[in-house]
């Protein structure tokens, strides 16, 4: 591969079924990337894989459906969309099949019913806790909780919004990079997994600002650092 190749991956999307998965699912499969959405039912993985081949013009034989594990077993690259009350089972019960793999996690402490309040897990981060469940051969980067489906959905939108992306290495917070920038928006090196609690904490400020401003993707920029950098 050349150094101006773009590579493409097989993409597991864990619980990919929900808003989010399906989102990010429609703009990787538009970049070229295979993409495995994954569920605990086969059928209901298969579905969301009809309902956004119906909306892609092409691509979409870059989509299929399976079982969680079998997504995971498939791909390269895992990424994890679950609610937060499932993360740590979901994870726990995949463990093995993740071992060795680059896992996006996406998954915010969100606690109903208060969404507003920053709610960070004991471990200090979703990101932590997942790299505590899955342990140090599997790769966990923090990456894409500030992007409402909404944006990710729309084609013709810019995508006004930036993406943050911990981790504990250099190179797999580089491969995620990459992927955000399939995506069509501006990703940053936000350094070590540490940094994930502002991050994920972010996530429920934004949503006190939708509710407060009626809308239902506010973001964040990064500002101040020229283009070339």
């Amino acid at each position: 591969m050349t150094e101006n190749e773009k590579q493409n991956y097989t993409i597991g999307i864990i619980g990919g079924t929900g808003k989010e998965g399906k989102g990010l699912a429609y703009r990787w499969v538009q970049a070229g990337h295979h993409v495995v959405i994954g569920s605990r039912q086969a059928e209901k993985a298969q579905r969301a894989v009809a309902e956004l081949q119906a909306l892609l013009s092409t691509g979409g034989e870059l989509l299929a459906g399976m079982e969680n594990a079998e997504a995971v077993a498939a791909c390269e690259i895992a990424v994890v969309t679950v609610p937060y009350a499932a993360h740590r089972p979901t994870l726990e019960g995949l463990k093995d099949v993740l071992d060795g793999k680059i896992l996006v996690d996406v998954v915010v402490p969100i606690v109903p019913p208060k969404v507003t309040r920053v709610q960070m897990p004991p471990a200090g981060s979703v990101a932590q806790e997942a790299q505590e469940i899955l342990g140090e051969n599997c790769r966990v980067v923090d990456a894409f909780q500030n992007i409402s489906y909404e944006r990710l959905m729309n084609a013709n939108d810019n995508v006004d919004c930036d993406v943050l992306v911990c981790g504990r290495t250099k190179a797999a917070r580089e491969v995620v990079l990459g992927l955000v920038a399939d995506t069509g928006l501006k990703g940053w090196d936000a350094g070590p997994i540490e940094n994930a609690v502002v991050v994920e904490g972010l996530t429920s400020v934004l949503i006190g600002l939708n509710i407060q401003h009626k809308v239902k993707a506010s973001g964040i920029r990064i500002t101040g650092i020229p283009e070339q950098a």
